[in-house]
């Protein structure tokens, strides 16, 4: 009887890990993706300006689309890979997660990555009066 309360606990409080500690990685996901996008969103500020004054191109300039990324992201205290083009600012971030009850079955961190994109669009026109 004693054998079959241990393994019965043990499978308890590791059920409960992966409830509550799953749970803490999709938030963590969830907070990754929000990151990855509006790190994503100030890098596309970056526009090329003098096309732009000069024909209407709408386009980035990569190094300080990029610059505006990884300064971004160099708040939120993860870490992020980001890749940008004169159309789309990509950004890939890694999140970890310290888990809760799994630290038990010798499991202490969680990795989950997300990547979010943006792209310079032009802005609203107001209509004609």
């Amino acid at each position: 009887m004693t054998a079959f309360i241990v393994v019965f606990t043990a499978a308890v409080v590791m059920f409960a890990g992966l409830v509550l500690d799953g749970g803490l990685a999709l938030a963590a996901k969830v907070r990754a993706l929000g990151e990855a996008q509006e790190a994503a969103r100030a890098g596309a500020q970056a526009l090329d300006l003098a096309a732009y004054r000069r024909d209407g191109t709408v386009r980035l300039v990569p190094a300080q689309a990029r610059a505006l990324a990884l300064r971004y992201l160099a708040t939120t205290g993860d870490e992020g890979k980001v890749n940008a083009t004169a159309e789309t600012v990509t950004v890939t971030v890694t999140a970890r997660q310290h888990t809760q009850l799994l630290n038990l079955a010798g499991l202490h961190t969680l990795t989950v990555t997300a990547t979010g994109s943006a792209h310079p669009v032009r802005g609203i026109n107001a209509p004609d009066s």
